[in-house]
């Protein structure tokens, strides 16, 4: 299953005030922290005066705006199925699916992996119907998790190899894994294994610093993500992956975007090239076709 088909999958629209994709379930903190006790994050301190380049400028801006949120600390093998099922849909959509596959699935005394590799695909399917693309997404579960039994032998198994393992391995170890591109396995990387440096790269992320002209236009999602893991600091890159999925949202929308109306409404504006964007006409387009794209930072 490509990890970023534009196949409809029939989800609940977006929210644009909801928490980021792939949020911890955990209540908003009182104090802006980039980690938790539970493993990962380091505390990071957002100075858009002392940034060291234009990336690092637009992280520490969102840094001011949003709470930071924990990383790490999740079980790895079921970060991947709700990875999995967050894919190309909305949290509203996969939240209820990943709720379901739990009950039926999971328990405390039940190894999840093994109960998944032995599911009916097709009771599967519909538990997890709510997710959209609900036959593709049971068949990479059943087969992601057959795989963790047969590689690792456990759930946690695969879920302390996830947490202890070379970052460089685990993530190739994960992309081998079908139905499980980049963007997936770096979200497991920092949410199950908080590590730092990591900056996954969804539809967000990779329209956002393309239009600000941080990243080329015409780059794909991993270009994206190597111009962000080099251009911010590791400290603050899991941050810079949820809060820019916000901005995203609230901000800087792929078919109406805030400066599109009002250049000033933008919190971004004089850090932004507007690559694809012209206020004057209305139009917009994807960077890879606008033709001032050069991009770079």
């Amino acid at each position: 299953m490509p990890e970023d088909s534009s196949e409809k999958t029939g989800g609940s629209p977006s929210d644009s005030r909801r928490e980021p994709e792939v949020a911890t379930g955990d209540s908003e903190p009182t104090v802006n922290i980039s980690g938790g006790e539970d493993g990962g994050g380091v505390e990071a301190t957002f100075d858009p005066a002392t940034a060291n380049t234009r990336a690092e400028a637009v992280v520490d801006r969102l840094g001011q705006r949003y709470w930071q949120k924990t990383y790490g600390g999740q079980p790895a093998f079921e970060c991947l199925v709700r990875t999995i099922l967050s894919q190309n849909t909305s949290d509203v959509a996969s939240q209820p699916a990943h709720d379901a596959l739990l009950e039926r699935y999971g328990g405390p005394e039940t190894d999840l992996a093994v109960a998944l590799a032995d599911a009916e695909q097709a009771t599967l399917a519909e538990t997890i119907s709510s997710a959209g693309l609900y036959n593709q997404k049971s068949r990479v579960i059943i087969e992601a998790a057959t795989w963790v039994i047969a590689e690792f032998g456990s759930t946690a198994a695969f879920d302390e190899y996830v947490a202890a393992g070379d970052p460089g391995a685990v993530r190739q170890t994960l992309l081998s894994v079908n139905g499980v591109g980049p963007k997936t396995a770096d979200c497991v990387l920092l949410f199950a294994g908080g590590r730092g440096g990591v900056f996954p790269v969804d539809t967000h992320v990779h329209r956002i610093y393309r239009r600000l002209g941080i990243a080329p236009a015409d780059a794909d999602h991993e270009a994206v993500r190597e111009v962000l893991e080099r251009a911010v600091p590791a400290a603050k890159c899991g941050f810079g992956h949820t809060a820019s999925i916000q901005f995203g949202r609230e901000f800087c929308s792929a078919r109406a975007p805030a400066c599109l109306e009002d250049p000033d409404a933008c919190p971004m504006a004089d850090l932004c090239d507007q690559v694809g964007v012209y206020p004057a006409t209305g139009e917009i387009v994807d960077p890879a076709a606008a033709p001032e794209g050069s991009g770079g930072d």
